[in-house]
């Protein structure tokens, strides 16, 4: 079945960030009368055209822009389904947005369930799709580094441009296609460089800064490559240089795994000799703030139990009875790895 006829073409580096507006950028591709054939005509992150870098109406946003283009194709690199053997045998794709509509706004959660399914079915934590192997593509994708992207963007953007009418995302409806005012595909940045023999490594820097020598020069032959195609003004060269390109989606968007304290602190008498003294502690498991006054204990919540003194020696140092600490979460270690 063939495409509609074309004439704008957009490109989108997404982000499952809480900032995602900061995070996207959006380039848009126009006709040129002389070879090569495309312009790039304008680069920007979504926060400069929305106005805002948060996740919900950032995406609110490119999903509205999307559905006012016409003779329009948008690319993303996000992952536009799940595995098929994490659901039962026949299940459609349209309902996998209903699994992911369970677990409101939490990737993670989403991505460990994933990773039970894949481990309770196959032995193995990570299964890749067809097209994840046909590709090569870096991760799969339910991938600790890929999660909040395939979540996010599945979710927030895939599934209403889906139920929209004059709008076909591929390859899912073709039976759309010949109607389509715009057409929507998944794509894989890296997978395209390593097929063409371009460097696909090393060009992106999270944590921010000048680039490296190494990244400097990647970037310097996947711009050799694409001007060949692409006419890129020097203001473009420039953002593109200077942008280190990091989306940082997981530091941002994985839930914090520090308890909350409770709300009041516990007030303890002042003992009059060291090592002794009342005070008072709670069962309610979590972390408090210790205030030592001259005043009868009171407790921090209905919880609070009192206990006697640890009868330690005077001087020897005591333990807070307040503090608990949990350890941190390790996505690496319940995502595991490729």
């Amino acid at each position: 079945m063939k495409l509609p006829v074309l004439e704008h073409f957009f490109g989108v580096d997404f982000s499952g960030a809480r900032q995602a507006g900061d995070f996207i950028w959006v380039a848009e591709l126009e006709p040129h009368p002389r070879p090569p054939r495309l312009a790039l005509t304008s680069l920007r992150p979504l926060s400069a055209i929305c106005g805002t870098a948060e996740r919900a109406p950032a995406l609110a946003h490119l999903v509205g822009s999307i559905l006012e283009s016409e003779r329009a194709l948008w690319g993303f690199d996000f992952p536009f389904g799940l595995p098929v053997e994490l659901f039962p045998k026949g299940t459609p794709w349209e309902e996998q947005f209903a699994f992911l509509s369970e677990w409101e706004d939490d990737a993670y959660g989403c991505g460990l369930e994933c990773v039970r399914r894949a481990t309770e079915l196959l032995q193995r934590k990570h299964i890749r799709r067809a097209s994840d192997t046909e590709a090569r593509t870096p991760f799969d994708t339910f991938h600790y580094r890929l999660i909040y992207q395939t979540f996010f963007g599945m979710r927030d953007v895939v599934n209403p441009l889906r139920r929209a009418a004059c709008t076909a995302v591929l390859p899912f409806q073709y039976r759309k296609l010949a109607r389509a005012k715009r057409v929507v595909v998944e794509c894989c940045p890296g997978s395209v460089l390593k097929l063409l023999g371009v460097p696909h490594q090393n060009y992106k820097q999270p944590k921010g800064g000048p680039l490296t020598r190494v990244r400097r020069a990647t970037r310097h032959a996947i711009l050799e490559w694409l001007e060949g195609a692409v006419r890129v003004g020097d203001r473009f060269r420039r953002v593109i240089m200077r942008n280190p390109g990091g989306t940082r989606s997981t530091r941002s968007s994985r839930p914090s795994a520090r308890p909350t304290r409770c709300p009041r602190p516990i007030t303890a008498r002042s003992p009059s000799t060291p090592g002794t003294g009342t005070r008072g502690t709670c069962t309610c498991a979590k972390p408090h703030l210790e205030r030592v006054v001259n005043t009868p204990v009171r407790p921090a919540c209905r919880d609070q139990v009192p206990f006697a003194s640890s009868g330690q020696a005077p001087g020897a140092q005591q333990r807070n009875p307040f503090v608990t600490r949990q350890p941190r979460g390790n996505l690496r270690t319940e995502f595991g790895s490729r």
